[in-house]
Formats: structure tokens, sequence, C-alpha cells
């Protein structure tokens, strides 16, 4: 190596400390490409490497503490990976490791002070090499791009220029795929916690009610098109309220994520701290505008509420809609009917007007309430003219219809299915259903 001097010194075996760099070396065990078979990118670019310079044979090579590994070597037969490389000390590549970044041309390796006496030069029949540095973003050398000629020549400026643009070229393919692999592992630690949020604002099972069939299901929107996952807005609840009531509460929190979440768990447990003081569900709602306007909530949200008890005859309970959707009843018979009265959107005025409904179930009878996904999913974008039509109220009740004689948690997974196949399995929102029915037997 006379002639050579490397900046950050040598090792004990005399080649350039750079190679043991601990930075550099979680540079290059981060591209993870050590070890890895031929892909057709790099392979391209050494190909034309090899072509424009006719030198024969080109290299991509990965260059850790010990080895120089062949991510492609054109050229060179070596089809098992451990043939794709060679001791660091019979590579030509760690003296651009030891330059930090510079290109290494040698014309005629033979008669180079600096190469005369590698100990690759017979078995690598290296007449000439050129090569030039694979940089990380932060300017570490992982390897290089090189070509070899199996006797001595004049590298031309053009093919010195050729080398250096593909060099570049290998170095952004290899920052590019890091690039997409952060992006996926950053969207999956998202779409993580997007799910943990998301089911700490849901009671992870329902509460059980002494002779009543419960079921729920939340089903979140499709991220198609999205730049991440975020926790959506639906919730629904169902606990004892007092003596032998019990309260169940179904909402849409507007819009996505932290802020959205936030107003979630504020509305679910203001609804159980308040259940027990009224009896009215409208009174109840009432409260719950005072206290987002209070507490100056970033969203409004709809929500239904219900407060009801088991009788000899079945269920009596009363409802209230603070700008929801009304609840659809099935009947035993299969009869649809819609209940509750539109009231105030939550959130917003001070004042609020809400009513409360009483009504009844029989055996056999089935209360559903439901968010706006249920009755507004629109076909996935770019879906032709074709298509099936947005499903809407009068389809979903078509649905709830079709389910007579289904217990609650029959009922609840067939109207999921439903809604999944409506669009090939793609929600325009969330959607979240909540089934309360008397068995027939009661």
């Amino acid at each position: 190596m006379s002639g050579v001097h490397f900046a950050g010194g040598v090792r004990p075996d005399g080649l350039p400390a750079a190679l043991s760099d601990s930075v550099r070396l979680a540079a290059v065990a981060a591209t993870r490409l050590l070890d890895t078979g031929p892909e057709e990118a790099f392979e391209d670019l050494a190909t034309l490497a090899a072509r424009v310079t006719g030198s024969g044979r080109a290299f991509v090579t990965l260059v850790d503490a010990d080895r120089s590994f062949w991510k492609t070597c054109i050229g060179v037969d070596a089809e098992e990976l451990s043939d794709r490389q060679n001791a660091v000390r019979e590579s030509f590549c760690y003296f651009l490791v030891g330059l930090d970044g510079e290109s290494f041309i040698v014309d005629d390796a033979a008669a180079d002070p600096r190469t005369r006496d590698h100990p690759s030069l017979t078995p690598m029949r290296i007449g000439a090499w050129a090569g030039y540095p694979l940089l990380s973003p932060e300017g570490q050398v992982l390897g290089s791009l090189c070509v070899i000629d199996d006797k001595p020549r004049t590298w031309t400026p053009g093919d010195l220029t050729t080398l250096a643009t593909l060099a570049r070229s290998v170095s952004a393919e290899i920052h590019l795929r890091q690039s997409l692999e952060s992006s996926r592992q950053a969207h999956r630690v998202s779409a993580d916690l997007a799910h943990s949020l998301q089911q700490g604002l849901l009671p992870p099972t329902l509460r059980p009610v002494p002779g009543l069939e419960t079921a729920a299901s939340y089903l979140p929107a499709s991220t198609s098109g999205r730049a991440g996952v975020e926790v959506g807005g639906d919730f629904y609840d169902l606990f004892h309220t007092h003596g032998h009531y019990y309260g169940a509460v179904l909402g849409d929190v507007c819009g996505k994520g932290v802020a959205a979440a936030q107003v979630t768990s504020m509305a679910r447990y203001t609804v159980r701290a308040d259940a027990g003081q009224t009896p009215s569900p409208a009174a109840l709602l009432d409260r719950l505008n005072t206290a987002m306007l209070e507490q100056r909530a970033p969203r409004f949200l709809t929500a239904v509420y219900t407060t009801f008890r088991i009788t000899r005859a079945g269920l009596s309970g009363r409802i209230a809609l603070g700008g929801h959707l009304p609840a659809l009843v099935r009947r035993a018979d299969g009869r649809i009917q819609q209940l509750g009265t539109p009231g105030t959107l939550l959130g917003v005025l001070p004042t609020t007007q809400l009513t409360d409904v009483r009504y009844r179930l029989a055996p056999g009878d089935l209360l559903l309430l439901y968010t706006d996904g249920a009755c507004e999913g629109r076909p996935r974008p770019g879906t032709p003219a074709a298509a099936p039509p947005t499903f809407g109220e009068v389809e979903l009740a078509a649905a709830l219809a079709a389910t007579t004689g289904l217990d609650a948690a029959a009922t609840v997974k067939e109207l999921a299915a439903v809604l999944s196949g409506h669009h090939g399995g793609w929600a325009s929102d969330d959607t979240a259903l909540l089934a309360l029915r008397v068995p027939p037997s009661a």
C-alpha cells in the first residue's frame, strides 16, 4: 500500500481503521443487503458499467470489517452466496473506505506502487481497476461500484464520469429502499398505536344483562389512499346505571386522530359517570353537551343513548337522539321500525332540543344502534360508474329485516358481512353496531 495515506489511520493488520468504525458498520448493516442474492436494479447498473467501460467485469460490493460482499458480480461465475465475497484484505474496496469516499483509479495494477503487492492481483486477474464509493445519506462508505479489466488500460474521462454517475445511482437505490422500509415500519407502528388506542376506547366485552342478548362490532374505515392510520371517533358502551336499570350509548365524534380520541374518551366516561343521576336519556345527553362546551372539546359529536330495564313482558326503555340517526327496531315478525326523535348535535350550541321516546321490546324483538358508516357506505374511489349505489338507510333496514329470527350476535355478524360485501370490503367510514334483543323464550 505504498503511496496511500488513510486519514483515519490503520488497524494492527495494516488495513484502514475506518473498516472497523462502528458508525460505518451500522450503516452497512442498515442496508440489509449483506448476504442477499442478486437483484435486477443492481444487476442492471453494474451491467451498464461493464458495457460502457468495456471492462468485462463489474461489481456492486458492501464492505464490512472483514469482507467484501458482492451484491452483484457481472462477468464472474458465482452462483452461491459463499462464492460472492472475498476477505477484505483481498479486495481493492478497502482503499475506498480508507480514503473516506474518494474514488480509487488504477490503470496498471501490477506497476502501480499502491497495488503491485496486493494479494488479489493474480487470483482476480486485475490489470486495471476503477471504483467509486457507495455512500450512506450521512456520508459513510458502504462499499463500491467498481470495474475490472484483465489488462492494463487508461480509463478515459468518459469512463470515470459514467462510473461516478452509476455509483450515485446505486447509492440512491439503496437509500430509496431504506426510506421505503422506514416508511413501512412507521406505518406499522402508527397502525399498532391506532389499534391499541381504538381498543382502549371500546369495552373489551359487553356487560352481560340478565334476560337480554347483546352484541356489538366496530369496523374501522379502510385506509386506501390515506397517508397513515388514524383512530376513529365511533364508540359504544353498555353498563348498569342503578337498581334494575341499564344504559347503552353509541356515538360518532367528528373527525379522526388524537383530538377525536380525546372527545370519544370524555364522552364515554361522562355518560357513565352521570347515568345514575338521571333516568332521562335527553337530560343525560344535555349534560354531555354542557360538559363538552365547558371543556372546549375540539370536536362535536352525535350520540344515541337509551336507558332500559327488563320486565316480565320483555324490555321497557327510553331513548334520545343527539344529532344521531334514529335507532331501528326489528320486531319478532320481521317488521322494521325507526325509533327516536331527531335532536340537537352535541358540543356546538349551549341550548339543546332533545326528546325522550318511550319504547318496548317484546320477546324476539331487537333494537339496533348504529353509526353513519352503516348507512352511508360509498363505493371505493375509482370504482366504475356501474358499481353498486351508496348503501343507505333503506338498504340497512332491508338488511336488518333479512336477519329476522337471528339472535343479537348473529344479527350483528350478518349486518357486518352485508356491509363489507356491498363494496368489496372497502369501508368509506368507521362503522359501529350495537344490538339488544329480548330472547323469544323470555
